[in-house]
């Protein structure tokens, strides 16, 4: 069947062809087995605006490598496809598209934009997955915002309510007024910003004395309930459980000795308010102290700040500011770098308020969690340290509910006589903001009416069973038998803290068991520059026109050789300009290889020249199994690339070139041929995962009509690992005779070609090449 190839270059266009004929033959669909199943818990990706920058892009891709590598050992593959249509960034995209606001629109409208937003976006994402060769499963891809998706999400939490694990709680929270709603810990930035850092006179109770304070959050005085200072600080020892007044509002608070006070900022006292930041809520703790909500849902002063209720935070901090210099209180003013909690999606400042929400317990799990984060097997193992320094840093139980539209819905009503919550039973997808309740009367006092929670949960209650939905769990119990746990997690190194973290809770607690046993974590696309691409920075690169313009395996080519192993990578079309050029190469190699007779097996004695290769090969095989084994792409690619370019085509070929067309001497020919072919086809099963159309164009042009990506990898030979000794003395001889020539002219001054005749000793150590060396060079004498 072995076809000469006639194309003279590469052309992308035929990426297409293919792509059609992987469908039509559908070589890439999953059947579930009773062994050999290999799951990937795919990340699903978020239209948020315009889909992917080419970092992501370059993510996926590297994904469907995992796939095509597991599948190339010998695995039964499940790489399945999920969109994740829930949350914040489909609302904000949806208002910021159709110029509304959310709290301002119908609720059924509102979600029917968020809807037509998300087709959209989806289609485009879906298309540039396709484009770029991704062996998944595209026929049956999944949408967290689907009714099945949500109903698993529900059923799961009444599970989980059932077993005691869910509660309801009035306390203070990370709180964003941009968002409107309570967010998780793990969905906080922090940012650097200028602030004034105010020194204020506190005048102490019965004594002709003031207290200085410093304080970034002038606008809370008025929720102070004390002032703590370091118990090693001997300036303050004098003042404990004395009382100071409260500027502007005289209202008496106590001194109070507190570890967490810094002696070395600002004036080493420091307000405690409800709720300034974090250590306010825990220092509320430790004295009881009895709160005064300053900040309501809108970012506003609340009803307790008066004369500064109904003003914007910042506002307030200006006028409260203004008001205290001009009765006096203000020592000075200094302009310093403070830590800001931020929204991580609406980038906007975060406050902390008492709220009435449900919470998932987690502070139990963290030991069990803990153990778990030390058997994972982690790709790079660097990034294990990312999981437990958030295992480390988790300090409350996780806050679930969200006052948002777009997402599942929490299934609760409540009695309007005796305000008993009442949940459904699991199993059916529940909304009951607008559904009638399904049961008849209240539990607790026999009560007919009820009124659906209107909230919905947050985003990663979906997000983190997408292990279990992909397994089909409480659906079908013979392939979550097989499938469960699933062997890896590919994911960005910035959702560890997140979806890994979240994940691992809720199947544990869903299953009492790991999710997966592997974890591949990628780093982050930056821009020429080293800067993290961000559409608000302008440094996004959109990867359709790219990939449109230079071929999916040129980029997928330029991801695996640019991004080592978790580690950050440059993204710049220039660089995957450069990485066609390796692709170029490899086809004018197989253009020629194609040419020959396809001679599969050894009947005759091998040559040196060809043992020496055939034994490189077989340390390329080794070099290269081993980095797929780790899923680091980077060696492969790196290794493949330079075996074919810098010694096979460079070097081998140009040996043997004599002998392949060699027909008067069948065995030094046969030798030859036996050999090039031997190494080109393993360099495309060696390539494949990494860039499946040229090699499958390639090998089935060249060697079997059945694709590449049904085959398995090669397996490394050691019969001529000692002929690899002979490689740096073959390539620097070869090196001085092709510089000798270079840097030579002839009697009649011409430059010498490479072809022209030289006159050259080959040393004793490459006696055995004598011949082939010879030819290559045209050496006379």
């Amino acid at each position: 069947m072995q076809q000469k190839i006639d194309e003279k270059i590469w052309n992308s266009n035929i990426e297409n062809a293919i792509l059609q004929n992987w469908h039509d033959k559908r070589i890439y669909d999953f059947k579930v087995s009773d062994n050999k199943n290999y799951v990937i818990d795919t990340p699903p990706p978020y239209p948020s605006g315009r889909p992917w920058h080419i970092g992501a892009a370059a993510h996926y891709a590297q994904i469907d490598m995992i796939a095509r590598t597991t599948r190339m050992f010998g695995n039964n593959v499940y790489f399945p496809i999920g969109i994740d249509r829930n949350g914040l960034p489909v609302e904000i995209y949806t208002e910021k598209k159709h110029k509304i606001r959310m709290r301002q629109t119908d609720r059924e409208e509102f979600l029917r934009l968020c809807r037509i937003s998300l087709d959209d976006l989806e289609k485009e994402m879906i298309q540039i997955m396709k484009s770029i060769g991704l062996s998944a499963d595209f026929a049956d891809y999944y949408r967290t915002d689907s009714d099945e998706y949500r109903t698993l999400t529900q059923s799961t939490f009444i599970d989980l309510w059932g077993r005691g694990l869910v509660y309801s709680a009035n306390r203070p929270n990370n709180y964003c007024p941009s968002c409107g709603t309570t967010i998780a810990d793990a969905e906080i930035t922090y940012e650097e910003r200028k602030t004034n850092l105010v020194f204020l006179k506190f005048r102490l109770k019965n004594e002709n004395e003031d207290l200085i304070v410093a304080t970034t959050r002038p606008e809370l005085i008025f929720a102070c309930q004390c002032i703590i200072v370091n118990p090693n600080d001997t300036r303050y020892e004098k003042m404990y459980k004395k009382e100071v007044i409260l500027p502007l509002f005289n209202r008496e608070v106590k001194i109070l000795p507190h570890h967490s006070a810094k002696s070395e900022f600002g004036s080493g006292a420091v307000m405690v308010c409800s709720y300034g930041d974090l250590n306010d809520v825990q220092v509320f703790r430790e004295f009881g102290l009895k709160e005064i909500v300053a900040i309501d849902q809108y970012g506003k002063i609340g009803e307790n700040g008066g004369s500064y209720s109904t003003l914007t935070i910042d506002n307030a901090r200006k006028k409260i500011i203004d008001d205290l210099e001009n009765a006096g209180y203000v020592v000075k003013q200094e302009s310093i770098l403070h830590r800001i909690p931020m929204c991580e999606r609406s980038k906007s400042p975060v406050e902390i308020i008492p709220m009435q929400d449900y919470y998932i317990k987690q502070l139990d799990f963290l030991p069990k969690l803990r153990e778990f984060a030390s058997s994972l097997k982690f790709y790079p193992e660097s990034h294990r340290q990312i999981l437990l320094n958030w295992l480390d840093s988790v300090a409350i139980d996780w806050p679930i509910s969200r006052r948002r539209f777009y997402g599942t819905e929490i299934p609760i009503w409540y009695c309007n006589k005796c305000k008993e919550p009442m949940l459904p039973e699991p199993g059916k997808y529940y909304r009951p903001w607008k559904d009638k309740a399904p049961f008849d009367k209240c539990v607790k006092c026999g009560h007919s009416e009820f009124t659906g929670d209107e909230r919905t949960f947050d985003t990663w209650m979906d997000s983190s069973i997408s292990p279990l939905f992909v397994t089909k769990y409480s659906k079908d119990v013979d392939f979550f038998a097989k499938t469960y746990p699933t062997q890896i997690r590919p994911q960005a190194k910035d959702i560890v803290r997140t979806w890994l973290y979240y994940t691992m809770l809720r199947c544990y607690q869903l299953t009492e068991k790991l999710a997966w046993s592997d974890v591949w974590i990628m780093g982050y696309g930056v821009d020429e520059y080293g800067e993290k691409m961000s559409k608000s920075k302008g440094n996004v690169i959109d990867p359709f026109p790219v990939i449109n313009k230079h071929g999916a395996d040129t980029f997928r080519f330029w991801s695996a050789i640019e991004a080592n192993h978790g580690q950050d990578f440059r993204c710049s079309e220039q660089k995957i300009a450069e990485a066609q050029k390796f692709l170029t190469k490899l086809w004018n190699i197989g253009r020629f290889v194609s040419s020959f007779e396809f001679i599969r097996t050894v009947e005759v004695d091998l040559l040196p020249s060809d043992k020496w290769i055939l034994g490189e090969l077989s340390n390329l095989v080794a070099e290269c199994i081993k980095g797929y084994r780790e899923y680091n792409f980077f060696i492969p690619a790196s290794q493949i690339r330079d075996f074919t370019w810098n010694i096979f085509a460079s070097h081998y070929l140009e040996l043997v070139k004599s002998r392949a067309y060699n027909d008067q001497d069948q065995n030094s020919r046969y030798s030859a041929l036996y050999a090039l072919h031997k190494c080109f086809s393993v360099i495309l099963l060696l390539l494949a995962p990494i860039c499946p159309f040229i090699t499958e164009k390639l090998w089935t042009t060249i060697y079997s009509k059945e694709s590449i990506h049904l085959q398995k990898f090669p397996v490394q030979s050691n019969d001529y690992g000692e002929m690899c000794k002979f490689t740096k003395a073959i390539t620097d001889f070869n090196s001085l005779i092709w510089t000798t020539k270079r840097e030579s002219t002839s009697e009649n001054g011409k430059r010498y070609s490479l072809r022209d005749p030289i006159k050259a000793e080959i040393p004793d150590d490459l006696s055995q090449f004598k011949d082939d060396l010879k030819e290559m060079h045209n050496i006379q004498g």
